[in-house]
């Protein structure tokens, strides 16, 4: 049925509108006035920790690693291959910059793990998935530069072995260092 029009000249108020009440909160997101706030862990509540000596030493073996992943990288691609690979910037090392490049992504991502596993519900899930797609942002950004498909292949491969050199080896370095304790 269509809405009534007003006609010209009348003094009838317009038709109310209906106004949407308003959402219903739900009763377990806010507490009543003197209810008990969230509750405590109960006697079998765990919370995870890590062995930090052991995960640390680790996590710079998994430095060395990756800097030995890119150096062999080097070594087979320019030196070996000939290929030219798409980093060094303007000093042109392209060793250099995987070594540093590597041991330093390798301690962030230990350092954004540690972090993980004192802060989030599921550590190994949350730093599986970042550093996947960091890892996969590392393999295409290559790609976009100016120094040819060929090179930006080759660097974007390197990358990736870095990148899952890293991922695999701070898992395993978690799975010997992690441990739960009561909460």
């Amino acid at each position: 049925m269509p809405a009534p029009t007003a006609v010209p000249g009348s003094t009838a108020a317009p038709a109310p509108t209906a106004v949407p009440a308003p959402a219903a909160v739900p009763a377990a997101t806010t507490p009543a006035p003197g209810a008990p706030g969230p509750a405590a862990p109960g006697p079998g509540a765990t919370r995870l920790t890590l062995e930090t000596r052991r995960f640390w030493s680790g996590a710079a073996a998994t430095a060395l690693v990756a800097a030995l992943v890119g150096v062999v990288g080097v070594l087979v691609l320019e030196r070996i291959l000939g290929v030219e690979l798409t980093v060094g910037g303007s000093s042109g090392s392209a060793m250099a910059t995987y070594v540093l490049g590597g041991s330093f992504a390798a301690l962030v991502a230990a350092g954004l793990l540690h972090a993980l596993v004192l802060t989030t519900p599921r550590p190994r899930a949350f730093f599986g998935w970042i550093l996947a797609l960091a890892t996969l942002l590392a393999t295409l950004l290559p790609l976009t530069s100016s120094g040819g498909f060929g090179s930006g292949i080759a660097t974007g491969v390197v990358n990736l072995l870095v990148g899952v050199a890293v991922w695999s080896l701070l898992s395993g370095v978690l799975g010997w260092t992690v441990r739960r304790v009561p909460a």
